[in-house]
């Protein structure tokens, strides 16, 4: 039987194209859903995100029991879970962007602008960069991926960290502990790299 893949519908992703993906690399059972009682139930959970973390973390919160349906699926059963772009954001303490936004709180750390040393990078950080990992990390490869983004997760925990990328300095790239990870590249955009990141989390059992 097919497991239940909970693609999280909540305004804010690249839903199409993440469900392209997922089917691409192998699943059978993605559910595009903004309903809590499918995300309890899910066997792996998928949350992706585009735009300002304080926008993508208020449509969270206003689907009715989807906070706690989280934390029930991802801290409770331990479900697999994978954050992307900003989905991987709200996994973090806060976000600082337009404001200080409340996070998921899973990991520690804080969302702020995107700051590269070098003047001649421009921000947002949009292209093709290189993922360097951190450790030895489930699930992920050394390797180039596609990223679209202007805010950085700054951990707090660098156990957390499972990879970092380069943007006139370090850029955190991924995190992750026990059955959660989250990227900040896309994996529906980087081509074969991306698949085969997401046909590992597909096969993960954490």
């Amino acid at each position: 039987m097919s497991e239940r893949i909970a693609l999280i519908d909540y305004g804010a992703g690249n839903l199409r194209s993440v469900h392209n993906a997922l089917t691409a690399a192998g699943a059978e059972g993605v559910a595009v859903t903004a309903d809590a009682n499918a995300v309890r139930a899910a066997d792996r959970i998928v949350l992706p995100g585009v735009g300002a973390f304080g926008h993508c973390r208020d449509a969270l919160a206003g689907l009715p029991g989807m906070i706690e349906a989280l934390g029930e699926a991802v801290i409770d059963k331990a479900r697999p879970f994978l954050g992307i772009c900003v989905g991987m954001q709200l996994m973090a303490t806060r976000g600082e962007e337009h404001g200080v936004h409340e996070g998921l709180g899973w990991i520690a750390g804080s969302v702020r602008p995107l700051a590269a040393a070098d003047s001649r990078l421009k921000i947002p950080h949009m292209g093709w960069n290189d993922v360097n990992l951190t450790g030895k990390p489930p699930l992920l490869e050394c390797g180039e991926a596609y990223f679209l983004h202007g805010y950085a997760l700054e951990l707090d925990e660098p156990g957390a960290a499972y990879a970092v990328t380069d943007h006139g300095g370090p850029v955190t790239a991924a995190i992750g502990r026990d059955n959660m990870i989250g990227v900040q590249f896309h994996p529906e955009k980087s081509q074969t790299y991306g698949l085969s990141f997401l046909r590992r989390f597909l096969d993960w059992q954490p």
